[in-house]
C-alpha cells in the first residue's frame, strides 16, 4: 500500500498547491514514484489529462502542476471531482474528468455520497501505482457546517485512513488563533487524523516566532514539522487563485502593455502566465469599474466559463466600448476559448446549456458565429502557427463550434484541422488554444510581430526551475523524513488492519 499524507489549511490560500507541488518534486528527486491527488477541486482552471482507457479529461490545473512536479503524466484520478463555478450558486461538475452535470450548492451536498465512493476509486487506482500519494485539501477542515458529507478534507482523510499535516499561513496574520481554533473546533476523530503543522510564507528570523510554536504545541499538543518561508519562487509557477487578480493594476506601466479585462467567471488565467514573465511585457488585469487602459499595445479577452454572461458583464463595464476604440487606434485583441466566441458577430445556445439566453450578438470583431453544443471538445492540441510556422503545443477544454469566412484564416492548423480565425489584417484572432503563448516559438514569433524582442526563453524551463528551488526551500526547512516516517506507520496499520 501506497503511504499517504494530506495537506489541509486552515483557511484558502494558505499555500498549500505550492507547499505539495514542492514536496512532489522533493520526494521525486529522492527516486519516489509520487502521485498528487485532490478529491475535489472547485476552479475555473482546467487542465487537460488521460483517463487511462486512451481518452481525455479534465482536472483543476493545480494537479497538473503537481504532475509535472512528479515528472509524470497527469490523469483523471489525480482530481476525480472538479468543480467549475458558473454562478453565484450553481457550478458545473466534472466527474473522473467527464462533464456529470451540474447543481447547485444544496442540491451538490445530497451528492457527496455517491461522489466520496468514486473519490475513493481514484485514490485506490493512483495507489496502486505509487510509493508516496501527496493529497491537498480544498478549503478548510475548520468549515464545520460544511463536515456532513464532506469529501474534500477531513470526510476523506478518515474515509482513507491518511494522516493529515495542518498548514497556518503567518502572512495574513492570526496563525496561533487560526491553529488552534482549528484545534479547538473539530470533533475528536478529527482531530486524531492531525499529525502536526506546518506554519508557512514566514519573513523574517524564524527564532522571533519560537514563543508562537510553543503557544500552539501547548494549547495543540502538535508537533511542528517546519516554519517554511516565503517562497519567491512560487511566482513563477501557473496561477491557480484567482486570489492573483486581485492584486492592484500597475499605475505606470512599461514596455509592451498587455490588459487583461477580468470577467466574473474568468477561466484558465494562467494562459497569459508566459507573457508576464516576459522582461519587457507589462500585464494589467483591468477589474470591472476600470476602463481598459488607452496605451495598451494588446487586449487579451481570457476562457470564461460562462461566455454568454461574461459577454453581458463586458457590455455592462463598458468594455466592448473600449474594445471598439482600441481597434479603431490600430491595437490588436487575441480572444482565447471564450473570448475567441465573444469575438464573433452571434453567439447562439439554442439547447440552453448555459442559461435563458439563446443567441446574443457578440463584438463583430471577427466575421465568424459559434453555436454552443453540449458535447464537451478535450483533448491535446499540438500543431503549427499558420501565421508564424512556429510549433504550437497546447491542449482545448470548451463547448461550441465556431464557423465563419474568418475562419479561412486558422491560428493554427492541428494536423490537418484548422484552429481559430483572424481578421484580414491579422490584428484580431482567436482560438480555442489554452497553453498557447507557453509554445516558446509562437511566443517569441508573435511578440517580434508586436515589436518587441522577446527573451526567447524556455517557459516550462522556467517552471522546472522554480520547482526545484521550492523543493529546496522544503529540504531546508521541513522535517519531510518525519512526516514521511508518520506516513509509513499509517500505511502499515492499514495493511495489518488496524
Amino acid at each position: 500500500m501506497a503511504r499517504a499524507l494530506m495537506f489541509q489549511g486552515t483557511g484558502s490560500d494558505v499555500g498549500k498547491t505550492v507547499l505539495v507541488a514542492g514536496f512532489c518534486r522533493l520526494a521525486t528527486r529522492r527516486g519516489l514514484k509520487v502521485r498528487p491527488f485532490k478529491p475535489q477541486n472547485m476552479s475555473n482552471n482546467a487542465a487537460v489529462a488521460g483517463d487511462g482507457h486512451g481518452g481525455f479529461g479534465e482536472i483543476g490545473r493545480a494537479q497538473w502542476l503537481q504532475a509535472f512536479a512528479c515528472r509524470t503524466d497527469p490523469l483523471v484520478d489525480m482530481n476525480p471531482v472538479l468543480l467549475k463555478p458558473q454562478s453565484e450558486t450553481g457550478s458545473q461538475i466534472i466527474l473522473h474528468g467527464k462533464m456529470f452535470g451540474q447543481a447547485k450548492g444544496r442540491d451538490y451536498q445530497k451528492l457527496k455520497p455517491r461522489l466520496l465512493d468514486a473519490v475513493m476509486e481514484s485514490y485506490r487506482r493512483l495507489g496502486d501505482d505509487a510509493d508516496l500519494i501527496l493529497v491537498e485539501g480544498a478549503g478548510s477542515p475548520a468549515e464545520i457546517n460544511l463536515r456532513a458529507g464532506d469529501i474534500a478534507n477531513m470526510g476523506f482523510a478518515t474515509r482513507a485512513q491518511v494522516p493529515v499535516v495542518l498548514v497556518g499561513d503567518i502572512d495574513r496574520g492570526g496563525v496561533i488563533a487560526s491553529l488552534v481554533g482549528t484545534h479547538h473546533i473539530l470533533d475528536p476523530c478529527d482531530r486524531a487524523m492531525i499529525v502536526g503543522y506546518l506554519i508557512n510564507k514566514f519573513r523574517g528570523n524564524v527564532a522571533l516566532f519560537d514563543e508562537g510554536i510553543n503557544a500552539i504545541g501547548r494549547f495543540t499538543g502538535w508537533p511542528q514539522f517546519g516554519v517554511v518561508p516565503w517562497l519567491s519562487a512560487a511566482a513563477r509557477l501557473p496561477a491557480e487563485d484567482s486570489v492573483i487578480l486581485e492584486k492592484p493594476a500597475v499605475e505606470k506601466a512599461q514596455g509592451l502593455i498587455i490588459a487583461v479585462p477580468v470577467l466574473p467567471r474568468i477561466a484558465n488565467f494562467d494562459d497569459i502566465d508566459p507573457l508576464k514573465a516576459e522582461p519587457d511585457v507589462e500585464v494589467i488585469f483591468v477589474k470591472p469599474g476600470n476602463r481598459l487602459p488607452e496605451n495598451a499595445d494588446l487586449v487579451i479577452l481570457p476562457g470564461s466559463k460562462s461566455t454568454i454572461a461574461d459577454l453581458g458583464a463586458l457590455r455592462a463595464q463598458g468594455w466592448d466600448r473600449d474594445l471598439r476604440a482600441h481597434r479603431r487606434r490600430g491595437g490588436h485583441i487575441v480572444g482565447l476559448c471564450g473570448g475567441y466566441q465573444m469575438l464573433g458577430r452571434i453567439l447562439a445556445d439554442p439547447d440552453g446549456l448555459e442559461g435563458t439566453v439563446q443567441s446574443t450578438e457578440g463584438l463583430g470583431l471577427l466575421d465568424i458565429r459559434t453555436v454552443l453544443k453540449a458535447e464537451k471538445s478535450v483533448r491535446i492540441s499540438t500543431g503549427r502557427s499558420c501565421r508564424f510556422d512556429a510549433p504550437v503545443d497546447g491542449y482545448e477544454i470548451h463547448l461550441g463550434e465556431t464557423t465563419g469566412p474568418d475562419c479561412a484564416r486558422p491560428v493554427a492548423l492541428i494536423g490537418e484541422r484548422p484552429d481559430g480565425a483572424s481578421s484580414a489584417d491579422g490584428k484580431v484572432f482567436g482560438t480555442y488554444i489554452h497553453g498557447l503563448f507557453s509554445s516558446d516559438g509562437f511566443r517569441t514569433a508573435f511578440l517580434e510581430s508586436l515589436g518587441l524582442s522577446a527573451s526567447r526563453s524556455n517557459h516550462m524551463q522556467r517552471v522546472d526551475r522554480a520547482l526545484d528551488e521550492i523543493a529546496d526551500k522544503l529540504a531546508e526547512h521541513v522535517d519531510f523524513d518525519g512526516m514521511l516516517s508518520i506516513a509509513e506507520g499509517f500505511a502499515r496499520r492499514a495493511v495489518n488492519g488496524d
